[in-house]
């Protein structure tokens, strides 16, 4: 009985944090991120201010909050690699994968008019994205044999961010398949290329 509760109280925190997330996308992509506030959102939402605090500390945590998702997301993925398992073959399975249920849809569609309205999030998107990059900078040169400080793997790292940036706000189906596909035959020729300029290294 504990475990149902548990698991009921689970889900009914999930259903809230995805309508306290929904309601902002949608206010901000309407009225503006500066011009919402956090009430405008608990009320959009139907929950008290309070719980909106509770679930993000910050405005803008509910801005980044599908893009911070996706990095937790994509960094257990590779930390949890099989052996054998490139770096690129993970992050292109996370790409066709990641936030690809039924109910994301609609949540692409916000994103984009959401960052379409509000320039401003999409510098600070890209700005969050340098703790990512440093990341996987140190997971490529690991697999390529080189220094995690190279430029090589750091721009191989900013590349994939680019790339993860590009892709996970377009709609799975056909055309998210074709990027990927493309995406992950540049991203294997430069790992690729580093590996080789390593063992060629003395």
């Amino acid at each position: 009985m504990a475990i149902a509760e548990a698991g009921l109280r689970e889900r009914s925190k999930a259903r809230r944090r995805a309508a306290i997330i929904r309601a902002a996308f949608e206010l901000f992509a309407e009225r503006g991120y500066d011009a919402t506030t956090v009430a405008d959102i608990a009320e959009a939402a139907e929950v008290a201010p309070r719980t909106v605090s509770m679930y993000f500390p910050a405005k803008q945590d509910i801005a980044m909050s599908r893009f911070s998702d996706g990095v937790a997301d994509l960094s257990a993925a590779l930390r949890g690699r099989q052996p054998g398992e490139t770096l690129h073959e993970v992050f292109g399975r996370w790409l066709l994968t990641s936030q690809a249920e039924p109910e994301d849809r609609e949540m692409y569609r916000l994103a984009r008019r959401m960052f379409a309205a509000n320039p401003d999030l999409g510098a600070l998107r890209t700005a969050r994205m340098a703790a990512a990059i440093r990341e996987g900078a140190a997971m490529i040169a690991d697999e390529t044999g080189g220094e995690p400080e190279a430029i090589g793997p750091r721009i191989a790292a900013a590349a994939a961010s680019a790339i993860a940036m590009e892709i996970v706000d377009t709609e799975p189906g056909p055309e998210r398949e074709e990027a990927v596909a493309a995406a992950m035959r540049f991203l294997e020729g430069g790992i690729a290329a580093l590996r080789d300029s390593a063992s060629a290294t003395p």
